[in-house]
Formats: structure tokens, C-alpha cells, sequence
């Protein structure tokens, strides 16, 4: 019973690192087919619907905002390089052995800064910075986020699995 339960635990772990990787570069890829797809007859109505759904996590600012010949992304600069980012680096918890990540709080707030320092300024009044910035600015957080949660869940679901092995009793005769 105890390594069936291991078994499902580290099958659904897994299964929840691979979901996040795929919705981070599905979403990106999305983000990025926004503005062809509103310039489709046959994908102007789907592409409404993912300009509304980004404009629930996202300002949509038109002068803050990248645009594809002309036409706006669906989300802001900052929210573009932190969903960049997050798909690279969820990519890229895919290499390498599963292993803990040491400090992962620490490691968030200090890629944070870069973004918070930005948004921080602009909200002050002292600065009004680039898209290119704004974008450069939440590359760390997006990177280093979807880099800590896929690897945190590939290591969660690989010590379920060694769970399992240390589990077994040895084979008894007679």
C-alpha cells in the first residue's frame, strides 16, 4: 500500500512538472500568436478571447506594451519577459539530475529585485523606463521561477521514487 501510494505520489509530481513546463511555453508561444491571430478572420474571435484573459492579470497598457507589426501584445513588457523567461527556465530544469534546490526563497528575492526596483521607481514617479528595460528587468524572477518550481517538483517526484526502492523487503524463503 505505502509504495503504491509513493508510486501515484511521484507519477503525479512529475505529471505537475510537465504541466507547468508545457502551459508556460504553451502560454508564451500563445502570447507571442496573439497579434497574428488577430489579424485572421478565422482566429479574430479566439484571439478576443486571450487579449480578455490577459487583461485579467495584465494593465495592457498600449505604450507599455511590445507590439507585432503594430499590433499590441496581450500583456505588458515586464509580463512578456517574465513569461519569457519562466518558459526558459522551466526548459531548463528539464536538464541535468533532479536535485534539491538549496535556499529557493532567498534565490526568488534576490531575482525579484531587478523587477521590484523597476516597478518600484516607476510608480514613484522617478523614472519612466523602456519596454526593452522593463522587459531585461523581470527576466531573473521569470527565470529563476520556472526554473525552482519545475526542479523542486522533478526532485519531489525522484525521492518518491526512491521511497519506493527502500521500501522493498528483501525476498523471504522458507
Amino acid at each position: 500500500r505505502a509504495v503504491r501510494r509513493a508510486v501515484r505520489r511521484a507519477a503525479v509530481t512529475l505529471s505537475l512538472a510537465w504541466a507547468l513546463t508545457l502551459g508556460a511555453v504553451t502560454w508564451l508561444l500563445l502570447v507571442l500568436a496573439g497579434p497574428w491571430a488577430l489579424g485572421s478572420d478565422s482566429l479574430a474571435g479566439a484571439a478576443a478571447y486571450l487579449y480578455a484573459a490577459a487583461s485579467r492579470i495584465c494593465h495592457q497598457l498600449p505604450d507599455r506594451s511590445f507590439a507585432i507589426d503594430e499590433v499590441q501584445l496581450p500583456v505588458c513588457a515586464r509580463c512578456f519577459g517574465l513569461y519569457l523567461s519562466g518558459a526558459i527556465g522551466a526548459l531548463l530544469a528539464w536538464f541535468g539530475a533532479p536535485r534539491p534546490v538549496r535556499r529557493a526563497r532567498p534565490l526568488l528575492v534576490a531575482f525579484a529585485i531587478p523587477t521590484g526596483l523597476t516597478w518600484g521607481l516607476e510608480a514613484a514617479g522617478l523614472a519612466g523606463l523602456s519596454n526593452v528595460i522593463r522587459a531585461l528587468a523581470a527576466l531573473p524572477l521569470g527565470g529563476a521561477a520556472g526554473w525552482v518550481f519545475v526542479r523542486m517538483l522533478r526532485y519531489d517526484a525522484d525521492s518518491n521514487g526512491r521511497e519506493i526502492h527502500h521500501s522493498r523487503t528483501p525476498a523471504r524463503f522458507g
